[in-house]
């Protein structure tokens, strides 16, 4: 059974040799070619889109970068690779993955054998490479494959904390989401990816959150900005407006004599702080003076009248 091998390079565009600089540009513009704002309900674009998350997850990070040149696609288990006394220069590289083992004497592959990848690691872990028995090398343990998943939200909904339940390779999780997490921002849980090998523990999912907004506010962190529409009158005389914040309406007072573009700031009434419970961002309201419109004569005189109390001539 032959292990389907996944070129990280050739999913991101770039040469092996390519530096950290033009992986980034890389992963940049395709993210944004197959984001899945910009292709809604297209199955393959998402799976393209997680493709090259996966990669440059990989490739981003020079140490993991490393570990995958040496050993394809099962760079994840270096380690246990290197400990068993195999160095990957044979058939690891990430040109083929468990492909080509021209280094080594009086080993057959033959994808046609359903024991291929079981007589693989016991000739790998067996007396040819570092000298283990049978029994020690039918329980080496390797921890499962990590899973990489998106998840879209509404801005209303990361408001509070709650739970939901999803769907991974045909599983339901049941996963609290925090209060406060933010656009882009990825979540681990635990022990939900793929099964380990012969007990080896599970890999873990990594849950990537797309926050949505669906509000008229703009968020930088746990601060929340609104343009408020002020009349001109309230803005002359003061008075108290009433806003709608996410967490209810509340009541603000303005000031006599309020010029335009006035900012304030109402403390406590952003979006929650991310893991800080009971904390929570500022709301900074920006006040837009709207000029009445469609005057009638009685009220252009009046405007005239308080012009000519202020000196102007009209």
């Amino acid at each position: 059974m032959r292990m389907k091998f996944i070129d990280y390079y050739k999913v991101l565009g770039v040469d092996k040799n390519a530096t950290q600089d033009q992986i980034k540009k890389a992963y940049r513009k395709l993210a944004r070619k197959y984001h899945p704002d910009v292709n809604p309900n297209d199955e393959n674009a998402k799976k393209k889109f997680q493709e090259i998350n996966e990669a440059y997850e990989v490739l981003s990070d020079p140490e993991k970068r490393k570990k995958y040149d040496k050993y394809g696609e099962n760079w994840k288990h270096a380690d246990e690779f290197e400990k068993a006394g195999f160095q990957g220069k044979a058939g690891f590289g990430s040109q083929g993955g468990f492909g080509g083992f021209d280094g080594f004497e009086g080993f057959t592959y033959s994808s046609g054998d359903s024991q291929d990848f079981s007589d693989f690691f016991e000739f790998l872990f067996g007396g040819h490479s570092a000298g283990r028995s049978r029994s020690s090398r039918s329980h080496m343990k390797f921890r499962g494959q990590d899973f990489h998943a998106e998840m879209e939200l509404n801005l209303t909904d990361v408001y509070k904390t709650h739970k939901r339940v999803i769907e991974v390779n045909g599983k339901k999780i049941r996963i609290t989401i925090p209060a406060g997490v933010e656009d882009g921002q990825t979540i681990r849980i635990k022990g939900y990816g793929g099964e380990g090998i012969n007990g080896g523990p599970n890999g873990d999912l990594y849950i990537t959150f797309r926050i949505l907004n669906n509000t008229n506010f703009r968020r930088k962190g746990a601060d929340l900005y609104l343009d408020y529409d002020l009349d001109l009158y309230t803005a002359v005389l003061g008075g108290e407006v009433i806003i709608n914040t996410l967490g209810g309406k509340i009541k603000l007072k303005v000031k006599p004599e309020t010029q335009n573009g006035t900012k304030v700031r109402i403390k406590g009434k952003g979006m929650p702080v991310y893991k800080q419970e009971g904390a929570f961002g500022d709301l900074y309201v920006t006040y837009q003076i709207k000029i009445p419109t469609n005057l009638s004569e009685k009220e252009k005189e009046l405007f005239k009248e308080l012009a000519r109390l202020r000196g102007y001539n009209v």
